[in-house]
């Protein structure tokens, strides 16, 4: 006897339908761990989680592998799964350090992230002053002038900031430099929002010029200064700034 199958299409249909279950379910575990939920007290079965959210064992199961494999939780043979404390997470993972903005959002984490990034951009705003193409400095141009006319009033200045900097990293010509924009990204769009409203809404323009004008005139250490100089000062800003802890 022929089996009956469903066409390809509806079978894709279930599988995104289930991809985007599972989905749902990380950024809700991931979330709820970084804010501390699970603390002090065992963590939830996949019979309890799935019985929770109303949702198949199966798509709990690969959702708490995802969430595993980020660092977060450990599975113990016999003994359960247990919240991993935070020097185990991976925070280069851009689903962790998203949930760590958006839920233990302080003046220590900002400190810590622009820290991480004067350890990285001002490198490679300097190797993009030597290997930069002409249109890698035109993307570069291309970001500070969305920052100009963001400032008059005319696009999104946070988005605008963001393509600066990741045009920047790109222009760099190193591969590993270039993939940490996703992590620029993710914390820029943060970190940036944060200084800026607490700045009065405004970038320093000035600052991010000078290290186009460097990258653009192919003078590495100038750019390496004036790229130090912009991450250093807001460095400056975010410990003169009252504590959000």
């Amino acid at each position: 006897m022929k089996m009956a199958t469903k066409p390809i299409d509806e079978l894709d249909g279930v599988s995104q339908f289930a991809q985007t279950l599972t989905r749902n379910l990380v950024d809700t575990v991931g979330a709820a761990i970084v804010r501390g939920e699970y603390e002090g007290q065992p963590f939830p079965t996949e019979a309890e989680l799935s019985k929770t959210h109303g949702i198949s064992r199966s798509v709990t199961r690969e959702a708490i592998k995802m969430v595993t494999a980020k660092g977060l939780l450990i599975a113990r043979p016999k003994v359960g799964t247990f919240v991993q404390p935070e020097e185990s997470w991976n925070l280069f993972d851009v689903d962790v350090l998203r949930w760590l903005m958006e839920q233990k959002l302080s003046n220590a984490l900002l400190r810590e992230f622009n820290e991480l990034r004067m350890t990285v951009e001002p490198h490679a705003a300097a190797l993009a002053a030597r290997r930069a193409t002409p249109a890698q400095v035109t993307a570069i141009g291309l970001g500070l002038t969305h920052m100009r006319e963001a400032a008059e009033g005319n696009g999104n200045p946070l988005s605008a900031d963001i393509d600066f900097h990741v045009a920047v990293l790109r222009a760099s010509g190193n591969p590993f430099l270039s993939q940490f924009r996703e992590i620029v990204t993710i914390a820029l769009r943060t970190s940036i929002r944060v200084t800026n409203q607490q700045a009065g809404g405004k970038a320093c323009i000035g600052d991010h010029e000078a290290v186009y004008m460097a990258i653009a005139a192919g003078k590495p250490e100038l750019a390496r200064e004036a790229m130090a100089k912009l991450i250093g000062d807001v460095l400056d800003f975010i410990n003169r700034s009252p504590a959000r802890d």
